[in-house]
C-alpha cells in the first residue's frame, strides 16, 4: 500500500458582503428586541447579501483571497468543493460557477451537501484527496446566502442567519497547517430538526408551497440545542483521542457560530475556558457551511493562532450531521 501524503491547510480566506443587518432592524420588523435577541443567541448583527449577489459570487471573492494567501495560481487547483445549500441554481453546482470565474481551468468542481456541517465534510474529502496523491492542490469553500432562504416573518428562526463565505486550500505539507484528523457522521432521523420543506423533489413548488412559506428554513430550536451540545462535546473529545491528544493540549476551538448559549455549555462540559473558544456570532449570525472557515480566517488574521497551535474544528447542522477536524498550526 503506498504510503499516505501528509495534507494541510495551505491558505485561508473570507468574504463578508457590506450590508448589516442589526438587532435594532429586526425590532421594525418583527416583535422582538435587541435585549431578547442577544440573550439568548449572542447576535448584535449579521451581514446580508447585496440585490443580485448570490452564492458563487461570495465564494468566489473567499476563494481568491484563500488562492493569494498560499500564493497559488488558479490555473494549479485540481478540484473545487463548494459546501452550501443556498446554492445559485439547482444546476448547475455551485463550484462549476467558481470554477469559472477564478479561472480554475483544470479542476473539476462540486458542490457538498451538509448544511452547517458541509465544510467539515468538504476538508475530509479534499484531505483523501491529497493524501492519496490523486490531487495536489483542492480548494474547499464553504458559502451561503441564507438570507434567500430565511422567513422574515418568523421572529424565533429570521434573527439566527447570516450571509458569508470561506475558503482554504488544502495541499500537501509537513509544516505550518498540518490536517492531523478529520471525520463526519450523520443522523438522518433528525431530517426535520432543520429543514426547507419544499423545492425538491418530494415538494416541488407550487402555489400552495410559496403561499404556506414552504421554501423558508424552519428549525426546531430546543431539540437543535440539545443536539447541538452533545455532539459538540463529543467530536471535540473523539477527534482529541484518536491523534492522542487532552482538552488541555487545545490552543483554539473554532466552531460552528450557532449560538453564544451552546458553544458556553459545550466549554463547560470539556473544561474549555470561552476565551479558548472563538466566537465571531455577535457580528455575523449563523453562516451555516461558511461558519468554521469565516472564523478560521478571523483568527489567522487577528493573531490568534500562532505557529505549534492545536486547533479543534467543529461543525454540527442539519441532516442530522456533524464533523470535526484536528489541525497543527
Amino acid at each position: 500500500m503506498p504510503e499516505l501524503i501528509q495534507s494541510a491547510i495551505l491558505g485561508w480566506g473570507s468574504y463578508l458582503p457590506e450590508r448589516v443587518l442589526t438587532n435594532h432592524d429586526f425590532e421594525k420588523m418583527v416583535d422582538t428586541s435587541d435585549e431578547w435577541i442577544t440573550t439568548r443567541t449572542g447576535i448584535s448583527e449579521r451581514r446580508i447579501a447585496a440585490d443580485g449577489q448570490a452564492t458563487s459570487d461570495l465564494a468566489v471573492e473567499a476563494a481568491q483571497k484563500a488562492l493569494e494567501c498560499a500564493k497559488c495560481p488558479p490555473e494549479d487547483v485540481d478540484t473545487i468543493i463548494v459546501a452550501t445549500v443556498t446554492p445559485d441554481t439547482m444546476l448547475p453546482s455551485t463550484a462549476c460557477r467558481v470554477q469559472s470565474t477564478i479561472g480554475a481551468n483544470n479542476a473539476g468542481a462540486f458542490d457538498v451537501s451538509a448544511a452547517c456541517s458541509g465544510f467539515i465534510y468538504g476538508l475530509k474529502l479534499a484531505r483523501g484527496l491529497v493524501a492519496s496523491g490523486i490531487n495536489k492542490r483542492v480548494l474547499v469553500i464553504g458559502s451561503e446566502v441564507l438570507s434567500r432562504f430565511t422567513d422574515y416573518k418568523d421572529r424565533a428562526s429570521c434573527i439566527l442567519f447570516g450571509d458569508g463565505a470561506g475558503a482554504v486550500l488544502v495541499g500537501p505539507g509537513n509544516g505550518r497547517g498540518e490536517i492531523l484528523y478529520t471525520d463526519c457522521g450523520a443522523d438522518g432521523s433528525g431530517a426535520d430538526m432543520m429543514i426547507v420543506p419544499a423545492g425538491g423533489s418530494r415538494l416541488p413548488a407550487t402555489e400552495r408551497t410559496v403561499g404556506d412559506r414552504m421554501h423558508y428554513i424552519r428549525v426546531r430550536g430546543r431539540a437543535v440545542f440539545k443536539f447541538a451540545v452533545n455532539k459538540m462535546v463529543e467530536c471535540v473529545h473523539n477527534a482529541l483521542a484518536a491523534c492522542g491528544y487532552r482538552a488541555d493540549d487545545v490552543s483554539l476551538i473554532v466552531p460552528h457560530q450557532v449560538n453564544t448559549r451552546i458553544l458556553s455549555a459545550a466549554a463547560d462540559r470539556l473544561h474549555i475556558p470561552m476565551d479558548r473558544m472563538y466566537c465571531n456570532i455577535d457580528r455575523c449570525g449563523n453562516t451555516s457551511a461558511a461558519s468554521v472557515p469565516i472564523a478560521l480566517d478571523e483568527a489567522a488574521r487577528n493573531g490568534r493562532l500562532k505557529p505549534g497551535n492545536l486547533l479543534v474544528l467543529v461543525a454540527f447542522g442539519g441532516g442530522l450531521t456533524w464533523g470535526s477536524s484536528l489541525v497543527r498550526w
